[in-house]
């Protein structure tokens, strides 16, 4: 499965919840990318200087980085993506590293906020964590790179029929339970 939306619209912690509650994995190039910086390793310096700017990193890293994670052994049985694809082209290269597989995805949930709700949370994040990732300015350019490159990718999925659009406002519990509602719902390949 896949978890959508815009950053700040809640993907993290949906996805711990529902991968969780599933029993399968939640893997998150945003966490990837964040331990990288912290260690400091020549790919955390790499991937701050995109983030920093606002800008997504570019998929010759951030690809073999999800194919090396589906790999592991813990994936075997399930996964939840959470901040990947970001573009046609990754969606591509998933769609290559699924079917040497032999799997295929099952469902796309797509969490849906208001722009200013979004603002909001990654400020509030922000104050609480200390990111340098999180300025106004860069949360903005955020939003713009995402309907630019990212929102296409909902059109994609929808005609495979596998998008679920689930409202991301409301409480934390609010939200999970609007989503394990897609999650078991049924729908139409």
């Amino acid at each position: 499965m896949l978890i959508m939306g815009p950053p700040g619209a809640g993907k993290g912690t949906q996805a711990e919840l529902l991968a969780k509650r599933l029993g399968i994995p939640a893997i998150s190039t945003g966490d990837i990318f964040r331990a990288n910086i912290s260690a400091g390793t020549p790919l955390g310096v790499e991937v701050k200087r995109y983030l920093d700017a606002g800008e997504y990193v570019p998929d010759s890293i951030t690809n073999e980085m999800v194919r090396g994670r589906l790999a592991e052994p813990d994936a075997a049985d399930g996964f939840l993506l959470d901040g990947y694809p970001r573009t046609l082209a990754q969606v591509e290269f998933l769609d290559g590293v699924l079917a040497e597989s032999g799997t295929q995805l099952d469902r796309v949930i797509e969490l849906t906020v208001d722009v200013d709700e979004v603002v909001q949370r990654l400020h509030k994040r922000a104050m609480e964590a200390g990111r340098s990732d999180d300025s106004e300015e860069v949360i903005r350019r955020r939003q713009e790179v995402y309907l630019e490159e990212t929102a296409p990718l909902i059109a994609v999925y929808s005609e495979r029929g596998l998008v679920a659009k689930v409202d991301g406002m409301g409480t934390v519990d609010e939200v999970a339970a609007r989503v394990a509602d897609a999650v078991s719902e049924p729908f139409q390949r």
